[in-house]
C-alpha cells in the first residue's frame, strides 16, 4: 500500500476477482439453458488469463471519474467476446490447438460442435451484458447505444474478425510489415481499443478524451501483440501456459521475423511511450492506473 492506495498488482487482482465472481453467474438463473452449453461457456470463461480487457474497461472508467461498479457489466462483456474468439481460434479449422492457458482447449473437452456454439453464445450474450450497465446502474441509454455500436464495429468484420481472416490468409505468405501490422491492429488492438473507449463512455468522458483513449488503446494493443511475438520466441512455457516457438513451427511471419528481436523490443518501448504521452495530455481525472497498465504490458513475461 502507498498512502492507503493499493499497489498495481493488488488493483489488478481485485478487478480480476470482481469480474471472475460476476462471470460465475453470468447467465440469469431463471433462464433454461442446456447444461452442456452452460458448462462449456463457463469452462473457458473461468480458465484464468490476465483479464486485461476488463481491467482496461474499469481503469478507463475510473480515469474519467466514473464508477467501477457501473463498468463491470461492460468489462464482463468484453471478456466474453475475447473468450469466444479464443474458443474459435483453437478449433481444428483455425489454429488447431490442444491447450489454452495450460488446460485442454474447449473442443477437446466438449467436442467441436458444442465449442462452436459456446463461442456463439458468449458473443451474443456480451451484448445483453452491455445493456445491464443501463438497466442496473443507470448509465444513460445514449452512452450504452454507443458502446453497443463500438462493440459491433471492433469485434466484427471491420475489427477483430477481419483481423483473424487477414491472419489466416497471411499464412499463405506476408511480404510486407504493413500487412502484419494490419493483422495485429485488428486481431488484437481493436478489442483493447474498445475496452478503453467503452470505459470512457461509461464515465461520460468528452469526445476529446474518448479519442485519446482510442489512440492509447491502438498503441498499447500493437505493443501487446509485438510483445506476444517476442515471448513466443524467448518466453517461458510454464508461465505462458502454452508451447513456445509455435509461430516458428507454423512458419508464421512475426515482428521479430521482419525487423529482428532487438528492433521489436525497441518498437514495444516506442509505442508504449507514445501511448503514455497521449494519456497524460488527455485531461483525464485519474490517469495513473492506465499509465501503470502500459508499463506492465511492456515488461510482462507471459
Amino acid at each position: 500500500m502507498n498512502n492507503g492506495r493499493p499497489s498495481f498488482n493488488q488493483y489488478m487482482s481485485s478487478i480480476s476477482d470482481r469480474v471472475a465472481t460476476e462471470l460465475t453467474h453470468v447467465l440469469p438463473g431463471a433462464w433454461d439453458v442446456p447444461d452442456s452449453l452452460r458448462e462449456s461457456m463457463t469452462y473457458s470463461l473461468m480458465a484464468g488469463g490476465k483479464r486485461l480487457r476488463p481491467l482496461l474497461v474499469v481503469a478507463a472508467c475510473e480515469a474519467g471519474g466514473g464508477s467501477a461498479e457501473a463498468a463491470i457489466p461492460v468489462a464482463c462483456a468484453v471478456e466474453m467476446v475475447h473468450t469466444y474468439s479464443l474458443i474459435h481460434d483453437d478449433l481444428p479449422a483455425m489454429d488447431n490447438d490442444d491447450f489454452r492457458r495450460g488446460k485442454p482447449t474447449n473442443h477437446k473437452v466438449f467436442g467441436e460442435a458444442t465449442a462452436i456454439l459456446a463461442g456463439d453464445a458468449l458473443l451474443t450474450h456480451a451484448f445483453y451484458m452491455v445493456v445491464q450497465s443501463a438497466r442496473k446502474f443507470g448509465v444513460p441509454a445514449e452512452r450504452v447505444l454507443s458502446i453497443v455500436e463500438d462493440l459491433a464495429e471492433y469485434a466484427g468484420p471491420r475489427g477483430m474478425v477481419g483481423g483473424q481472416v487477414a491472419d489466416m490468409e497471411g499464412e499463405q505468405g506476408i511480404t510486407k510489415l504493413e500487412e502484419l501490422e494490419y493483422i495485429h491492429l485488428h486481431k488484437t488492438s481493436d478489442l483493447i481499443m474498445f475496452s478503453l473507449i467503452a470505459g470512457g463512455r461509461v464515465a461520460g468522458c468528452s469526445e476529446r478524451q474518448i479519442e485519446a483513449l482510442r489512440a492509447f488503446g491502438q498503441r498499447i494493443g500493437l505493443a501487446f501483440q509485438i510483445q506476444d511475438d517476442i515471448l513466443d520466441l524467448i518466453g517461458d512455457e510454464a508461465k505462458l501456459g502454452k508451447s513456445t516457438q509455435s509461430d516458428v513451427k507454423q512458419q508464421k511471419v512475426t515482428y521479430p521475423y521482419f525487423i529482428g528481436l532487438q528492433a521489436s523490443r525497441l518498437e514495444v518501448g516506442r509505442l508504449t511511450d507514445e501511448a503514455k504521452t497521449l494519456i497524460k495530455e488527455a485531461g483525464l481525472e485519474a490517469p495513473d492506473r492506465l499509465l501503470e497498465i502500459a508499463d506492465f504490458l511492456m515488461s510482462r513475461d507471459h
